[in-house]
């Protein structure tokens, strides 16, 4: 095939899908073009996952007239000029490729009014070519309106995910940049729902309330604005923020939110940071709530890496993460916590009972007490009758068989009868239910809530009575009996962390519902608990490993032991 230039319009096409990766991009590009615009009120509305619509609203300084096609021209920007700016860019957008490369695949309108112009201009683009313009009234602002989102592009549309996971990434992009900008009032709406409503208060504790809910905001620590001199810098850097008690730690690293002059970043640098000054305070599993903005001098760190702008390296790497490790270390200092241990199962790739179709017969109660016998099914992996000899270390049950010794981890183990139990009783619909004496009060994230909508009437399957009780709150009826005692609040809301893909959630509900509720590492088990964990273990389909794939047994065979003591 010969060397030819590419048509302009497939250009354009290329060079958006590095600025326009999903609906969520879309939405930070516009929100980052309103910040830099000064605004002090931001409002975004998006509709079937961001791709039917996304409009942003601002009261911003506004495009003048003459300016607004410019705007829509690719590498058009006001923000910077020459070489020399690249070394010091202190604004959230400069590239200049936003606009024209949202235009390039979808349908967008815009009204503009900028300070001291009477009447607004309104531009529509169709395929990145203007369609049609003329003057409209509106106050000093902008208003985007991007549509049909992709609708030319169909191999980017269908990598796309549901709409309440987009949604939940769109929720995840404002929630970010609420915290970024706690004086700026965000206003969410998502199908026509608030989703979020921060009051611009300048106060980083309100946004927090607002994300997270009181009961999060309650056990966070201010950073105390210090200053640390870099290695060799001619100025210092200022770490500011709030961090969270290791009280409130979470399942996943969704909650440590990262800002360099206020623009959000992912860092595996600065990530290290934060998670290093909390060594030895979170439980094994656990990540931090943090929202920490790094305020140094824009020519010491380097933002043009990637058209997404999430990408930087700094100039002094080890000074930020001596900086950023204290600062939270110095937060956390106060709090002296006792650590505790907690088994946490690590989270291998597992054979699926729920997509095998098994259906698992073990009856019985939800704990591990002497229970009627019921008879197993013929089972894909076989295990021989074991007599149980005793208990090693509180976590370990000695077992022997007719060819050996068996070690079993007591955890893992009774997670697997209880995954299999939960799944079988889900297939028949006979899982037992636990009523509250009174509705609790279930609050949540953006993020999460847009799951939990989606995904409420799938967790009745288990056991959970949890209705919509306003915005970012739940009312909770019943819990499954399994988790009556146990942390369900906990469970859910890290299950809602891990997102509501369609494919595996059904699994990831029982699995997190059997790790939740099975004995612990450290667990004192009397010999009938013992005895009735093995025995429910026998009867069991997949019986070698727990639902997440980790082993639930060591053998030492008859062969091996004599060998061991030079018996052969």
């Amino acid at each position: 095939m010969p060397i030819k230039v590419l048509d302009p319009k497939l250009v354009s096409r290329i060079a958006a899908g590095e600025v326009v990766e999903r609906p969520a991009s879309v939405v930070k590009e516009l929100v980052e073009n309103s910040l830099d615009a000064g605004a002090s009120q931001i409002s975004i509305e998006a509709r079937g996952g961001g791709v039917s619509l996304i409009r942003v609203v601002d009261n911003g300084a506004g495009i003048p007239s003459g300016e607004v096609e410019l705007a829509f021209d690719r590498y058009a920007t006001s923000k910077v000029e020459g070489l020399d700016d690249l070394d010091s860019i202190s604004t959230l957008g400069f590239r200049g490729e936003a606009l024209p490369s949202i235009a390039a695949v979808a349908e967008v309108d815009i009204v503009t009014c900028a300070a001291r112009e009477t009447t607004g201009a309104h531009l529509s683009l169709r395929d990145g070519r203007v369609v049609g313009r003329e003057s409209e009234g509106r106050s000093q602002g902008t208003t985007v309106t991007v549509r049909n989102l992709f609708r030319r592009v169909p191999a980017r549309l269908k990598f796309l995910k549901s709409p309440a996971t987009e949604n939940s990434h769109i929720a995840n992009i404002v929630t970010r940049y609420a915290f970024a900008f706690p004086e700026v009032k965000f206003v969410l709406l998502i199908d026509g729902r608030g989703a979020l409503s921060t009051p611009g208060s300048g106060r980083l504790i309100d946004s927090i309330i607002e994300v997270y809910g009181s009961e999060v905001a309650r056990n966070m620590l201010e950073i105390e604005r210090g200053r640390w001199e870099g290695r060799a810098a001619t100025s210092s850097l200022l770490v500011m923020g709030m961090v969270g008690s290791p009280a409130i730690g979470r399942a996943s690293r969704d909650y440590l939110n990262l800002f360099v002059n206020h623009r959000w970043i992912n860092s595996r640098l600065l990530a290290w940071a934060v998670e290093e000054a909390y060594h030895g305070l979170l439980m094994k599993g656990k990540h931090p709530v943090a929202v920490i903005d790094i305020i140094l001098p824009p020519q010491e760190v380097d933002i043009n890496i990637h058209p997404g702008k999430t990408e930087v390296k700094f100039q002094q790497e080890r000074a930020i993460f001596s900086a950023v490790q204290k600062a939270v270390r110095q937060a956390l200092i106060k709090l002296t916590p006792v650590p505790q241990v907690e088994e946490v199962a690590i989270a291998y790739e597992a054979p699926s009972l729920l997509k095998q179709g098994f259906e698992m017969p073990i009856g019985g109660d939800s704990g591990i007490t002497p229970a009627p016998t019921v008879a197993a099914q013929t089972t894909t992996a076989t295990l021989p009758v074991l007599r149980v000899l005793g208990q090693i270390s509180a976590s370990y049950i000695i077992a022997e068989g007719p060819d050996g010794l068996y070690l079993i981890d007591q955890h893992a183990a009774h997670e697997r009868v209880l995954f299999e139990q939960i799944v079988g009783q889900r297939s028949r619909q006979e899982i037992e239910v636990q009523g509250l004496l009174e509705p609790a009060t279930f609050e949540v994230s953006p993020q999460q809530e847009q799951v939990l909508r989606a995904r409420y009437k799938d967790l009745a399957g288990f056991g959970f009575s949890i209705e919509p009780f306003g915005e970012k709150t739940f009312l909770v009826r019943s819990v499954p009996a399994l988790l009556s005692n146990k942390d369900w609040a906990g469970m859910v809301r890290g299950l809602l962390d891990s997102g509501g893909n369609e494919d595996d959630w059904m699994e990831k509900v029982a699995v997190s519902m059997a790790c939740h509720s099975a004995v612990r590492a450290g667990q004192i088990l009397t010999e009938d608990e013992m005895r009735e964990l093995v025995r429910k273990l026998e009867q069991a389909s997949l019986p070698h490993t727990c639902p997440h794939g980790r082993p639930t047994m060591i053998h030492l065979s008859l062969g091996q032991l004599r060998s061991e003591f030079g018996r052969r």
